[in-house]
């Protein structure tokens, strides 16, 4: 039953990520790699539905042929392997017309290969069964005596640890050129995958050999082995997602931090606010990027609105009370941003109208739009610290001290 629950759940977990990917390619046909990847990512579900014991005796039951699950098993796992060989021929191939020419010729004879030997390996499984009994969590182990599925299973990892071996040398070269970024961390994430699942061969191998040698080590091979393949297939599958995913979930924290804010100072100005599509008020993760960054430029053009109402002296008493407080460069300028927000919006109540008025009360970090949402999300944050605080009530007293 543990076991049962437990590769029918990463099955779940795995069959809506593969949904996720074929939205996409969906949203994108003409994306070869992207249809690539979520063709190769389904063979990881599938992996996991028979590993649960329970579906794999079913599955042989139904069509009277034992131990045929693991066939449809290491099939999907071939499956992934080949579109894994194909995609790393495509990523190594970039260039003019006949770079693409070479890489098509070389993913056509990969594949050929892989099929051949896969072919291979499944009439060296039908010849070479013992016995009719269902070995679901120890099949390797039950025939490792048996030379035909013995053969059938080094076929089987030479061509999962060939491709693996591949992506997980080829993944981290990328993801150094390109530098920091969701891509490059997917990137990485896929070879630690990789080499994890390099592992799983290796017990398997080494399991063979100490069978062999007599020394028998089901812990290794019925154990370890399969716990790491299934770790390393949840990691690559999360590589793959981590491109997409990555910046949805941060386009998701950082609305949630810009929501407190712009709900205050909207208030103060709900013309600069425009209707979200229905859907966003339905499914809460509907148009994230979207909403983010609408969400940040209606901040941005209620604090253009106000500047006229910002004294001069906001900008330089908060950046004084925050360089007496410690702070770093990034979180004195959010305090400051803050601070003249929030005196611009009270200005602005009262009728208030600064001579001179501020220059700018917008506090530019970098020119990278994501450290800029960042910042504005800082400016969040600290909207009602009480540094800011602090310096309004300065401000305050400043202001009574020169009424007449």
């Amino acid at each position: 039953m543990f076991f049962d629950a437990l590769y029918l759940t990463f099955s779940a977990v795995t069959w809506a990520i593969v949904g996720y990917k074929a939205r996409a390619w969906f949203r994108d046909r003409g994306n070869v790699d992207l249809g690539l990847t979520a063709l190769m990512t389904a063979g990881v579900p599938v992996v996991f539905l028979f590993s649960a014991p329970s579906v794999y005796r079913a599955f042989d039951r139904l069509t009277g042929v034992a131990n045929l699950a693991m066939v449809f098993l290491y099939s999907a796992v071939v499956l992934f392997a080949s579109g894994a060989t194909v995609l790393l021929l495509r990523w190594t191939s970039r260039g003019d017309e006949e770079a693409h020419t070479r890489a098509a010729a070389r993913s056509w004879f990969a594949v050929a290969v892989v099929a051949v030997a896969w072919a291979a390996a499944i009439v060296c499984f039908a010849v070479g069964r013992p016995d009719a009994v269902e070995h679901p969590r120890d099949f390797s182990t039950a025939y490792a005596d048996a030379p035909g599925v013995v053969a059938f299973l080094v076929l089987y990892l030479a061509i999962f640890g060939t491709s693996l071996a591949g992506l997980g040398w080829l993944c981290p070269r990328y993801a150094r050129r390109i530098g920091r970024s969701w891509l490059s961390k997917g990137l990485r994430t896929l070879a630690a995958g990789c080499w994890l699942g390099l592992l799983y061969c290796l017990c398997k191998l080494t399991g063979f050999v100490l069978s062999w040698a007599g020394h028998e080590a089901y812990w290794l091979s019925n154990g370890v082995a399969p716990m790491s393949a299934s770790v390393a297939a949840l990691l690559v599958l999360l590589g793959f997602s981590l491109p997409a995913l990555g910046p949805r979930a941060a386009a998701w924290r950082r609305l949630r931090r810009l929501q407190p804010l712009w709900e205050e100072v909207t208030a103060h100005a709900p013309e600069v606010t425009i209707e979200e599509s229905r859907w966003s008020g339905r499914w809460p993760f509907a148009d994230l990027e979207w909403r983010a960054n609408r969400r940040m430029a209606e901040i941005r053009d209620i604090q253009r609105g106000i500047r006229r109402h910002v004294e001069p002296m906001t900008l330089d008493v908060a950046r004084r009370q925050a360089q007496d407080a410690g702070l770093d460069e990034r979180r004195l300028a959010a305090v400051v941003e803050a601070a003249a927000l929030r005196r611009g919006l009270a200005n602005q109540v009262t009728g208030h109208v600064a001579t001179p008025h501020a220059e700018s009360v917008v506090m530019t970090v970098s020119a990278d739009p994501a450290e800029e949402h960042e910042h504005l999300a800082r400016v969040a944050d600290v909207y009602h610290d009480p540094l800011v605080d602090s310096v309004l009530a300065e401000l305050g007293e400043i202001s009574a001290a020169r009424r007449p």
